[in-house]
C-alpha cells in the first residue's frame, strides 16, 4: 500500500510509505508511514489539514497494517530531510498528554499511531468505573502504546511504559463520523460508545468482534485497536 518515498524511517532506517489523503479545504496530503515501527512522519502542519474522511481512512490504514507491535524509537534518530538528530517532546493537547520525536529545524516530525490518535483526541485514559468493567471480564490487556501486558486485576497501567490503560473516546470519533461528507459516508455510521461498552464487558457485538473468539481472549486484547477494527470494518 502506497508508494516507496526518498525517506528512510527514523525508527528502522527502511524505506517509508508514502499515501496521499485529502487535505482540508482541497488537494491532498501524502503522509510517510513505517508499519514496521507503527509510525507517521509528519512534514510541518500537515496532521492538522486531514479532512473528517482522510482520518477514517488513516484509522483504517492504522487498523489493517499495524499488527506488529511497535519499535522503540532509537536515542540516534534522524530527521529524513537533513539528518540531524530527532528531539524526543512531550507535548499538551487540552488535557491529553502525547510525546513524538520533532526535528531541530522544523522539517516535521515523527510520531507512533498510537500518539497519532492521542494528540487528536481521539484516545482517552479509561475512567475507574471502566477499569472495574474491565477487570470482570480480562485478566490481562495488551497496551496499545508499547505492546506490553498488563495486568488489569493488579494495574491501571503499562508496568513497562506507564501509559494507563486507554481506549478510543466515543465521543471524538463521533464527532469525525458526523462531519463526514455525502460522498465520504458509504453506508450507516456505527455506533462507537455501543462497541466500546461491548468490548469492556467482554461481548461480541452484533458484528462480531475479531479478537474476542473462543480461545483468544487471554492473549490480551489491545483496547484501541479493538475499537478501531470494529468501527472500520463497519464504515
Amino acid at each position: 500500500m502506497g508508494t516507496a518515498t526518498g525517506y528512510a524511517c527514523p525508527g528502522c532506517a527502511a524505506p517509508m510509505r508514502r499515501q496521499l489523503f485529502a487535505r482540508r479545504p482541497e488537494g491532498d496530503v501524502a503522509l510517510d508511514t513505517c508499519f514496521d515501527c507503527q509510525a507517521i512522519w509528519f512534514d510541518d502542519f500537515e496532521s492538522s489539514q486531514l479532512t473528517p474522511g482522510a482520518t477514517i481512512e488513516l484509522f483504517r490504514l492504522i487498523n489493517e497494517r499495524g499488527a506488529h507491535v511497535a519499535k522503540p524509537v532509537p536515542e540516534s534518530a534522524a530527521c529524513p530531510r537533513c539528518r540531524g538528530r530527532l528531539i524526543l517532546t512531550h507535548d499538551l493537547q487540552r488535557t491529553n498528554r502525547f510525546v513524538y520525536y520533532r526535528c531541530p529545524q522544523r522539517h516535521g516530525r515523527f510520531t507512533s499511531f498510537f500518539q497519532f490518535l492521542r494528540e487528536k483526541h481521539f484516545v482517552r485514559s479509561l475512567t475507574p468505573v471502566e477499569v472495574r468493567k474491565l477487570r470482570a471480564s480480562f485478566k490481562q490487556v495488551r497496551c496499545s502504546s508499547c505492546g506490553g501486558a498488563v495486568n488489569v486485576e493488579r494495574d491501571a497501567a503499562c508496568s513497562y511504559c506507564r501509559a494507563p490503560l486507554a481506549i478510543l473516546d466515543a465521543d471524538a470519533v463521533q464527532r469525525t463520523l458526523d462531519e463526514l461528507s455525502e460522498k465520504e459516508r458509504s453506508r450507516p455510521a456505527p455506533d462507537p460508545a455501543a462497541a466500546i461498552d461491548a468490548i469492556l464487558a467482554g461481548r461480541r457485538t452484533e458484528h462480531r468482534l475479531s479478537r474476542l473468539e473462543s480461545g483468544r481472549m487471554d492473549e490480551g486484547v489491545d483496547l484501541v485497536r479493538e475499537v478501531l477494527g470494529f468501527l472500520t470494518r463497519q464504515l
